[in-house]
């Protein structure tokens, strides 16, 4: 066991990390107050102390409410997983029974995670835990975690290269690009597209930031190629509709890609060079390890998709 000198925390109240507990995630010194049971001024005087014993203004006030500092910032990262430890410490809770649990999860992915994943997922949940609710919310790598953090949602989805140390990261498959296209309108001498075939045709783009040239344009670019893009979006869900209708060609991910040729009859060549492979992951906080419910169902998709094959 490691030595603990107590003498470190003589001069902070421990109470008062619930102080700092409660303005991280109000904002609000007349809130945290209320959720705390105590009066504005007891609050306020708490938080004088807590400024004086860490030596930090810690909450500033801002048109935003009270905005924590970096040295905040900080400190939560060690003090939000130390209170969560504490609490399910000193108050044990009984195993997740999906059986007979009535819950809500809110999962962050993409629209295209969201369309290839979530039906699978929903008929296992069906049978398995018919308490158990989902709501999706829109997020993709780059707010994904800022939305963990916010407690916006509690659980990611998607392709996360860097992985903060206050995350947690479970891969669950990998994935790489291909072009999807209606084989009565685009015709292909063979079992797979060529590239002066995929030259020949207008492409449709996803794009986050709904532009008219992305990564496929860039390693076109580098062999001296370029293609024509007639329509962009930052929705996958319009574009399988619109290779049913004319002869154009879209590229996406390969999990989009055998959902539309299961469902919409498309189909489905590998690209006629080379680009990169990706893996989707789950990310979650640190702060919610001991959380048996989410343990659960990071480990059911994990079961549901980790052996997800490519298109």
């Amino acid at each position: 066991m490691e030595y603990i000198n107590e003498s470190d925390f003589r001069r902070l109240d421990l109470n008062l990390l619930l102080v700092f507990h409660a303005l991280l995630h109000e904002r609000s010194v007349t809130r945290a107050a209320q959720r705390l049971f105590i009066g504005q001024p007891a609050l306020s005087g708490a938080l004088k102390r807590l400024r004086a014993a860490l030596g930090d203004e810690l909450f500033v006030r801002t048109s935003h409410g009270m905005t924590p500092t970096p040295r905040a910032l900080e400190l939560a990262r060690v003090i939000e997983p130390l209170l969560l430890s504490l609490q399910q410490a000193l108050h044990a809770r009984p195993a997740f029974d999906p059986a007979r649990a009535e819950r809500v999860f809110r999962v962050g992915l993409s629209d295209a995670l969201e369309v290839a994943l979530m039906p699978r997922l929903m008929q296992r949940l069906a049978e398995e835990a018919p308490g158990v609710r989902l709501v999706a919310r829109a997020a993709e790598r780059t707010n994904a975690p800022a939305m963990l953090d916010a407690a916006e949602i509690e659980l990611a989805v998607g392709v996360f290269t860097d992985c903060a140390a206050w995350h947690r990261q479970r891969a669950l498959f990998g994935w790489h690009f291909v072009c999807v296209y209606n084989p009565a309108l685009v015709k292909v001498r063979g079992k797979r597209i060529t590239l002066q075939e995929y030259l020949r045709h207008p492409h449709l783009l996803t794009s986050f930031s709904a532009d008219l040239s992305g990564l496929v344009d860039e390693l076109l670019r580098e062999q001296g190629h370029t293609r024509k893009v007639v329509f962009s979006s930052r929705n996958f869900a319009t574009s399988p509709f619109i290779v049913r209708q004319m002869p154009a060609i879209t590229t996406v991910p390969t999990f989009a890609a055998s959902t539309w040729r299961d469902e919409l009859g498309l189909a489905v060549s590998p690209l006629p060079f080379e680009s990169p492979a990706y893996e989707v992951s789950l990310l979650w906080a640190a702060t919610h390890d001991g959380d048996p419910g989410l343990r659960w169902l990071g480990g059911l998709m994990a079961d549901v998709f980790g052996g997800k094959s490519d298109a």
